[in-house]
This record gives structure tokens, sequence and C-alpha cells, in this order.
């Protein structure tokens, strides 16, 4: 045996890919709780197909999971990759153009014989091509065999044994870089605690793994990433789909309301019904409807009652349920939509993401119908926007839209856990039973935000109408008068614009003013601040600023356009805020697009800036 050094690095990129069988989501899922166990800064991208099983073997059925490490902060999963595990051809076609110059390919042999590699139209065997024999460090290992082997005496069928593999590949990978396996051990140990055999069957896959590296000569490269600095506290994996989930329970907690959580399952919001599913013991309640329509609906209702309500769906979805949502605005009830948005239109790309739903929630309803719109930056910042969307709803009795995407929906970062206490109250306004009615009027309001009264049915002295005929500006009652409607029409325009004196201005990373400001939105956060961090850190004069508030803008957004000669917006659609801005601001907006299912690498961002700064 020949003991190798090991070397260290500030960060690295590893992507796990191979057939939607082989347990890539699995295998990158544990790579990524033992990064997060040893202290690095960490960001996630899973990429996986719309179709349950696609014929194996193909591009189609292609799943693959990519992690990005660091002994210091990061902002994205990575541009390009450092190590590829390769589990067949087909995953080496699909994902080697993501691969740096001089990265290392870790591939099965035993699945590139000629009828797999002729399958994705390779001519010759992938590892005899010159280019990139001469571009990158190739491993061949026969992880198939070697599993085998290793499981020979389990007692377990072949076809068992073969899916312990990706447990082989994934012990590889903890030696090239210096993982405990223990986390993973200790999962294996409860996720399959009636199954012994394959708990035993995995663990010795996983050890065999690390021995094999350990032991072959293949292996010259061993790479350590110290722990980065971060603000103590204790800290877990989040998903954006898992921290909305969580922020449904504690705006539960915080507001003092029961919840209920109605929805239709669609890729690629499903997560969070399934999640708060699992919070049986605290004070939120979840429905499968049998459709969108009758999610938003049941959501609604429960507003009606008095209640939290949540729905969660993607951009289908949306259609469906926009005449719903325009009875929450005409009713003036505080629901929550989330619309986890996903490359479309129709079906699209179910698994991919995009930022394309803007206009439809800023303009997809009949008539005069404005919500506010809000939308997170990266999977931990889902958490706290999701408890401002609830805050906003309950403070100016109106449904509220949060646009998330699949990239941030799949994506995970270490989140620290905020103590319940030091997450802020949220205010419902409910009026409690055995108030004094005082010649309550349903629509009477707050002359501050211009708010209804929120009364429950049952509460004696408080009984009303509502429904989706205008209604008498005072009394709730059905009117038609033509200056009655009109009063309405403004007054519940009026109500939403007036959040922007309650939410806060936009801040600007860099220089307040100067020559350019990249103005992003959602998950584009991370691919822009990384850029602009590398421009600066070179010397150039770049600035950029996030919306989280999309209606109504934060008060100083118009201030902070015109203080830059430029404004630069990529946006994964054709440009969507970039037209509501000139139109609303009447400045000129520079859009950067991108409509391929995948975010912006830091690269693209990085060299249209230096265009324009040019």
């Amino acid at each position: 045996m020949t003991t190798r050094e090991i070397i260290p690095l500030t960060e690295a990129t590893v992507r796990f890919c191979g057939d939607s069988g082989d347990g890539m989501q699995i295998t990158g899922s544990q790579f990524t709780s033992t990064t997060g166990l040893a202290g690095n800064d960490l960001m996630t991208f899973p990429d996986f197909p719309a179709e349950i099983r696609a014929p194996a073997g193909t591009l189609a059925g292609v799943s693959g999971f990519q992690i990005h490490f660091s002994s210091q902060e990061i902002f994205t999963p990575g541009d390009r990759v450092d190590v590829l595990v390769a589990m067949n051809p087909a995953a080496l076609k699909a994902n080697l153009a993501d691969l740096r110059p001089g990265g290392v390919i870790l591939y099965n042999e035993d699945s590139f014989d000629e009828r797999n590699w002729q399958k994705v139209g390779y001519t010759i065997h992938p590892m005899e091509d010159t280019n990139i024999q001469s571009n990158y460090k190739i491993i061949p290992v026969p992880i198939t065999k070697l599993t085998r082997m290793a499981l020979a005496d389990s007692g377990l069928t072949q076809n068992v044994i073969d899916r312990c593999k990706n447990f082989f590949a994934l012990g590889l990978a903890y030696w090239m870089y210096d993982r405990d396996p223990a986390g993973t051990i200790q999962w294996l140990e409860a996720k399959f605690k009636k199954k012994p055999e394959l708990v035993e069957a995995n663990k010795k896959a996983l050890q065999a793994g690390i021995h094999y590296a350990e032991t072959t000569e293949l292996f010259h490269d061993r790479w350590q990433i110290a722990p980065a600095k971060l603000e103590k506290g204790v800290y877990r994996n989040i998903s954006g789909n898992g921290a909305i989930a969580l922020a449904m329970v504690a705006a539960s907690e915080k507001s003092g309301l029961p919840a209920l959580l109605a929805s239709y399952p669609i890729t690629p919001a499903s997560d969070i019904l399934h999640q708060v599913s699992q919070y049986k013991n605290f004070n939120i309640k979840t429905f499968q409807a049998e459709d969108e329509i009758g999610a938003m609906g049941a959501a609604l209702g429960a507003a009606y009652g008095g209640c939290l309500g949540f729905t969660t769906t993607s951009g289908p979805g949306m259609a469906l349920k926009v005449e719903a949502i325009n009875l929450a605005v005409m009713t003036e009830l505080p629901v929550v939509i989330f619309d986890i948005q996903r490359a479309g239109p129709s079906t699209g790309l179910p698994t991919k993401t995009e930022q394309a739903d803007l206009f439809h929630v800023l303009f997809g309803r009949p008539g005069e119908s404005p919500l506010p719109v809000l939308a997170p930056s990266r999977p931990a910042d889902a958490f706290q926007t999701a408890l401002e969307a609830v805050q906003i709803a309950l403070t100016f009795m109106t449904p509220v839209i949060v646009l998330s995407d699949a990239y941030i929906a799949n994506g995970s970062e270490p989140w620290r856990l905020p103590a319940m206490e030091d997450i802020a109250t949220i205010e419902s306004g409910r009026i409690a039973p055995g108030a004094e009615p005082n010649g309550y009027k349903v629509y009477a309001r707050n002359p501050e935000t211009l708010a209804r009264q929120w009364a429950v049915p049952g509460l004696v002295g408080f009984e009303h109408r509502i429904g989706g005929i205008e209604k008498h500006e005072l009394t709730g009652n059905v009117n038609y008068d033509p200056i009655n409607h009109e009063r309405m029409v403004h007054t519940r325009a009026a109500k939403v614009a007036g959040i922007a004196r309650v939410i806060p201005e936009l801040e600007v990373y860099g220089e307040e003013k100067g020559k350019l400001l990249v103005l992003g939105w959602g998950s584009t956060f991370g691919a822009i601040r990384a850029a602009v961090n590398q421009l600066r850190a070179s010397g150039h004069s770049v600035s950029h600023a996030h919306l989280r508030h999309l209606n109504p803008f934060p008060a100083n957004l118009g201030r902070i356009l015109e203080s830059f000669e430029t404004v630069l917006v990529p946006e994964l659609n054709l440009g969507q805020l970039a037209f509501v801005l000139q139109g609303k601001f009447l400045k000129k907006i520079d859009s950067l697009s991108k409509v391929q299912g995948r975010p912006f690498l830091v690269t693209e961002i990085e060299t249209a800036i230096r265009e324009r700064l040019s």
C-alpha cells in the first residue's frame, strides 16, 4: 500500500451521474450530508429526468447530482465540475461538457461496453477518444464487478446487489475527498432498520469502495477541504421546498392560528405537501385535493374560516387556480400561493428550472386584480420569504404569491436554525370571539393599511356576506353602482400599492451609483453575486441589487435605477422583469436571457458584465 499525500484545496465541485435507477440522488445527498458534517459551506444542484424511468442507458434517462463545497462562502452549485462520476456512457456524454479541462472522469468501466456507447452515438469507446485522453484524467473502475465480489456471500440476488453499486462509487468519492463515512453508515442503519441485510450490503459496498481507492494505484490524488468559518449555531442542510414547509409550520406557531395546506401534486412543488404532512403534531393540516381548482378553493375556504390558507403548485396549476385566486382578491382573504416555477409552457420540461411565470402572476387574471408577489433568492431564503408573505397576507388581508423555482426547490445549502423566540410574532388581526361589533361593516377599512377586518363565521354581530360579485364599499351587500365599483377597484389597488411603505428598501451591494448595476430576482442571486464579487476583486466597478418584492416594488427602486448608467437584468425567461421595469420607470433596461431549463453559470453573467463595462 502506498501512502499518498492529502492535497489541501479551497473548493471543489463533484457531479454524480447515471441512469435514473442508479441511485445518483441518494449518492449525492449522502455526499452532501457528510460534507455538511465536515463543516464546509456547500450548495447542491440535483438534475433528473421527468419520466419515472426513461429507457436504460439513454440520454433521456440520465440523472445527476452536483455539489459545490468550500472552506469559504459560496453562492452557487458550481460552474465547472472537478470530478465527474459517470456510471454509464449516456451519463458521460450528457455531462462531459461541464467538466473542466484537467478534471477527473471516474467511470464504471463495466457499463462501457460497445452496445451501451453505441446507443448514445459514440462511434468508438469514449476513453479511446484522443480529445478525452488529452484533456482529462481518466480513472476506470469496474464498479459493478467489484460490488458483486464484495457482496458475493450476502445471500442477496444479483439485482439487489447491483443496486448497491452507487455506495461503492460513493466510497471512492469519500476516499478522494477524505470524507468520514460514519454519518452515511448511521443513515443506512436508520433507513433500512427493518432490513438488516440491506444495511450490511450497502455498508460493505461503501467500505469496499473506500478500501479499493486506498489500495489501488489508479487513485493518485486525494484532496482535503477545511471547514468554513460559519456563524456559530446549529445547522441543517435545507432545500427550498423544505424551507417553505418549515415556514408554514412556524407561521402557524407564531401567529397562533391553525393552518391548512391544500394542494394537488405537481412537479416540482409536491415535496412541500409531502413534508408538511409529516408535521401532524403541530397545528397544521394537509389536504390532497382532487385537482388544482379544488386545492385553491380549499385554501381559500380555510382563510374564510379564520385559518392560514396555503396552496402549492407550478405553472400549469397556476393557470387552473386563476378563478379562485381572483375570488380571493375580491373577497380580500389572506391566502398564500406558492408557485414553484418550472420550464414551460404546458408540460414543458417539468423537472427543469425557469423564471417564466412572472407575467402570469402579475397580470394573468381577469379584471383589475393586483396582489403582492415575493420571490426567495436561494434555498435558505425561502423560509424568511414565506414568513414575510404570511405577514403581508394577514396585515393587508390579501392573497399573496411566492415565486420560487425548481433550482431553489431542489437545491440545498446549510441553514442556521433560528430559535423560535428569534422569529418575529405574526400579527393576525383576526377578530377574537367575544369582541363587540360596534357597528361592524365588512368592508370598513384600517386607515393605514386599507385592510378590512377579518371576522370569521359564527361571531355574533359580525355577520356578513362576501363573494365574487362586487360589493358595497362598506356593507358588503351586492352592488352594481358604477361609481362604487370604481372606488372598490381603486381601493384594492391602493391597498396592494401601500405595501411598499412597510417592506424594506432595496439594498445595493457595492457602489450606490455608477456605470453598471446588475439587478436580479429569485434564483439568479448566487450566479450574479459570485460574478460581481469576482469582477470587483479584479478592480471593476459593478454593483448588485436583488429584488425579493416584485409587486409592489421597494419604494427606492426608481431612484436606484436612475443612479446607474446601465442596468443589466439576468433572467431565466425572455426578459419579463426587464419589460415591467421599462414600462414602469421609463428607463432602458438591458436584458440577459436564458431559457435552457438550467440556471445561469457565473461565467455567463461575468462575460455579459465585461461586455457592458468595455
